[in-house]
C-alpha cells in the first residue's frame, strides 16, 4: 500500500505542525537558522524533547511538627495561586517539537546543551 502525505499526517508519521488544525500545509522552517524545509525530501529532523521535573519526592523532617508541614504547604499554594495552568505545567513537565534542517541538526546533535 502507497500512503500519500496526507494519509502518513492522519496515522502520525509525520510532525503535526506541517498542517494547520483544518487539515491545510503549512510551510515549515528550521527553527535554528529559519531555512525553509521540504517534507518528503529527507532534509530535516524532527527532534523531540521531554523535560520533567525532579520526579522524587521531598525530604520530609521527621522532628517537623504537622504544623510547620502545614504552613510550608500552604506557602507553597499561596506561591502557585496566581499562576495559570500553564505556567504549573510548565514548572513540571514540558515538551517541545523541533525542526531542524540538515546543518542545522547536525550542529545541535554535537553540542546540543552549549
Amino acid at each position: 500500500m502507497r500512503w500519500t502525505q496526507a494519509a502518513a499526517i492522519r496515522r502520525g508519521f509525520y510532525n503535526a505542525v506541517m498542517v494547520d488544525d483544518a487539515g491545510e500545509s503549512i510551510e515549515l522552517m528550521c527553527h535554528r537558522c529559519g531555512a525553509a524545509l521540504t517534507p518528503g525530501t529527507g532534509s530535516f529532523w524532527i527532534v523531540r524533547i521531554e523535560a520533567v521535573c525532579d520526579p522524587s519526592p521531598p525530604t520530609i523532617d521527621p522532628d517537623e511538627s504537622i504544623e510547620e508541614l502545614a504552613a510550608e504547604w500552604e506557602r507553597l499554594l499561596d506561591e502557585m495561586r496566581d499562576l495559570s495552568e500553564q505556567e504549573l505545567m510548565d514548572q513540571v513537565h514540558r515538551r517541545l517539537t523541533l525542526q531542524l534542517c540538515g546543518r542545522c541538526y547536525r550542529e545541535w546533535i554535537e553540542n546540543p546543551a552549549p
